[in-house]
């Protein structure tokens, strides 16, 4: 199929085929005819499925056939993409400003983190589409600078994010503000109760677009796992990017210290390398996250902010310097590569202390991911074979004994 397919508008095809665009993806096949139809909608899909062009095309294509037949409502707010991080407002932006290049529809994006003078100035010149996270939106509300009464259209985006982020009564408080006749549409890529509750509210009668089963992971993306001790993870790095096929490496710590400090590491070592977290300032996120898109930068490392903010073509690698504790959030990081059909690898280290993060990842994904040999850094390849070392009387083959009974336990799986 192709977008020519979908009853599209020729502003929108244009500027579909500008960006090199031809096929949608399942998403965009299933949700734009639905859309287009104005049904709610239930998405239940992960980042890189495509799913920002699914909502923003048909949005774009509604608003520009409304303004034809009624040009005196032109750049008043009728529709908001409501979503949980900066990154993730800043891209949908921009998509919204790729699709609707030759439409005559307007937008803006509003976050926190920097000064509303610009973002105020600019509602005020009048904006179709609002784009904003939770926190900046309630101020701006407050503050009567925006009004919600006139919204047609509304998306929440990344719902079971919102959950994690703890912006849940920030959403309920904005939804209330909302008219009641309106259309909805609703993403979240899990679905637990209290999304699902909130589902129930704010749709009426949805389309149902199901792609990836929650909590399962791209196929296109080939997973790996090294086993290391927790000291030589920044030697096994540094070892892996030698590698000049990693042409770019979104790489995920658990900590804003611990990206920081593993930024300086790799910067030491040669590799261009910066980090990205909430502590940075707005124009920093931004600065780096450019450099790497433009690859100025070979090494973007990350917490799990940015797990579902980012959004970069051709990413080769992501690596899990440090397992997350939720293994949920695996699915959403290693989900930054293998986006939109393309091919992506998916690099793990894990530690004695993380064998147990790793168990609730391979059974949520439901598939043991393989586990690479002998590299130099592996716990085996280092000490040989612990079980024979240990015949030795001393106190270090006693030492190394008890540790071949340790590691033996946690990484049976490799045997």
């Amino acid at each position: 199929m192709s977008f020519n397919n979908l009853q599209l508008i020729e502003p929108v095809l244009k500027a579909l085929s500008n960006e090199g665009y031809t096929k949608p993806t399942l998403i965009q096949e299933k949700s734009i005819p639905a859309i287009l139809q104005k049904n709610d909608l239930l998405g239940c899909a992960q980042t890189g499925t495509g799913k920002t062009a699914a909502f923003v095309i048909p949005i774009l294509q509604l608003m520009h056939q409304q303004q034809q037949q009624s040009p005196q409502r032109q750049h008043q707010i009728r529709a908001l993409i409501l979503t949980p991080t900066r990154e993730l407002a800043i891209q949908i932006g921009e998509s919204i400003r790729a699709y609707g290049r030759f439409l005559n529809t307007r937008h803006h994006v509003v976050f926190g983190g920097v000064s509303q003078h610009t973002q105020v100035q600019a509602i005020r010149r009048g904006v179709d589409i609002l784009v904003a996270t939770p926190g900046r939106l309630l101020d701006l509300m407050q503050q009567r600078h925006i009004s919600l009464s006139g919204i047609e259209y509304f998306v929440l985006d990344e719902a079971d994010r919102m959950l994690d982020m703890g912006f849940v009564q920030d959403v309920k408080r904005i939804i209330a503000k909302l008219p009641v006749k309106r259309q909805t549409l609703f993403f979240s890529a899990t679905m637990p109760n209290e999304i699902k509750q909130l589902a129930d509210i704010l749709l009426t009668n949805p389309v149902k677009v199901e792609v990836t089963p929650s909590a399962t992971t791209v196929d296109a993306i080939q997973q790996s796992v090294y086993f290391t001790e927790k000291h030589n993870k920044l030697s096994l790095l540094i070892h892996l990017l030698e590698d000049k096929t990693i042409e770019t490496a979104l790489i995920f710590t658990q900590m804003k210290h611990s990206a920081d400090r593993l930024a300086r590491n790799l910067s030491r070592a040669g590799i261009r390398t910066e980090a990205i977290h909430g502590n940075k300032a707005q124009h920093a996120r931004q600065t780096a996250l450019a450099n790497f898109k433009s690859r100025k930068t070979r090494v973007l490392v990350a917490t799990d902010i940015a797990a579902r903010g980012i959004d970069i073509d051709d990413l080769t690698h992501v690596i899990n310097f440090e397992l997350p504790n939720v293994p949920e959030t695996y699915v959403h990081r290693i989900g930054r590569t293998g986006r939109a059909g393309a091919s992506g690898m998916a690099i793990s280290f894990c530690d004695w202390g993380e064998k147990i993060f790793l168990k609730d990842i391979q059974q949520l994904i439901k598939k043991v991911i393989p586990a690479v040999k002998a590299h130099p850094y592996d716990i085996l390849a280092m000490h040989g074979n612990p079980v024979q070392n240990a015949q030795s009387s001393s106190s270090g083959g006693r030492r190394i004994a008890g540790m071949g009974k340790r590691y033996g336990r946690a990484f049976s799986q490799r045997a």
